[in-house]
């Protein structure tokens, strides 16, 4: 893996060299690794609709290069998916893509998914000895946005129920309470903060990682912090309106029938009406106090950055 991880230096460095990128100016990669449920799909809506705005500011924010992937959103899911893969032909020949798209006034390049958090533990060392050679390459820059615990771990068992199933995933798409899910490691490590922002902090270095609190706008603090537009120039509405309890209930009855992911697609857009009308009869929280205390106990504190415009 060494090697591969030098050739894919060696590579990178000279498609940069090609495009007149001086060793002092290194292009500055931007990774926006969520987390889940804190406004990723309307920020990366936002910045694909504002790909020609982007690009006469020095900005790329590159097209979606998974011709496979189905979603709405323009993310680059291809990122974790390698990295869980160590799959490092495909991951060089995704950044040869995106090199090819740099123009000498190009200076920052922008990568989105929160598949980058929900997928960390499952990377392989290789494939964060991979990250580090990225690194040379790149002023690399890791923004990430987190919810106070308790919200986001609820929003994301949600988000856990709604997806279909995967056959090497233990939640996703199955018929399990908060707390079954919560019993489960692979989900309750999404509450690990702290050991997330550490591990980017040994590869990228302390001052590259900004760890931000959540706050309701993450594409107003995007456009503030690239100097994009005045703080009132946010056209993009809030995406993926979470469901309610009761139509996370419905939702587990379905998955018990173990549909298959077109399936249950069809049958989201109907769930989906029925969340409207019963949303304003329904609004518990899906965790009981058990689940509240075990929640608060194991979720690692983490001093955050506040939006300041």
């Amino acid at each position: 893996m060494e090697k591969q991880n030098i050739h894919f230096e060696e590579e990178l460095a000279a498609l940069l060299k090609l495009r007149e990128q001086e060793q002092s100016q290194k292009l500055k990669l931007i990774i926006h690794a969520g987390t889940p449920k804190t406004g990723t799909t309307s920020l990366q809506t936002y910045l694909n609709k504002k790909q020609s705005k982007l690009r006469r500011k020095g900005i790329i924010y590159p097209h979606n290069l998974d011709k496979l992937q189905n979603t709405n959103a323009p993310k680059h899911q291809w990122f974790e998916k390698n990295l869980v893969s160590a799959n490092v032909e495909s991951f060089l020949e995704n950044f040869k893509n995106i090199i090819s798209q740099v123009k000498p006034d190009t200076h920052t390049i922008i990568l989105s998914s929160e598949g980058i958090y929900n997928y960390w533990w499952d990377f392989p060392a290789e494939s964060k000895e991979l990250l580090a050679e990225l690194s040379n390459v790149f002023n690399i820059e890791i923004w990430v946005w987190f919810r106070e615990p308790l919200a986001f771990i609820e929003s994301y068992y949600k988000q856990c129920i709604r997806n279909p199933q995967v056959k090497s995933n233990p939640c996703y798409g199955k018929d399990l309470s908060f707390a079954e899910m919560l019993n489960i490691e692979w989900f309750a490590q999404h509450l690990n903060y702290q050991g997330f922002v550490a591990e980017c902090q040994t590869l990228f270095g302390n001052s590259n990682v900004f760890a931000f609190k959540y706050e309701g706008d993450v594409v107003q603090e995007v456009i503030h912090k690239l100097g994009l537009a005045t703080p009132h120039d946010n056209p993009t509405p809030r995406q993926n309106k979470s469901l309610n309890s009761a139509s996370i209930e419905l939702l587990r009855t379905i998955n018990s029938y173990n549909l298959k992911a077109k399936d249950k697609a069809l049958v989201m857009p109907h769930l989906k009406e029925i969340n409207g009308i019963i949303e304003s009869y329904e609004n518990e929280s899906l965790i009981n106090d058990e689940s509240r205390k075990k929640v608060l106990k194991i979720s690692n504190p983490i001093k955050l950055l506040s939006y300041v415009p």
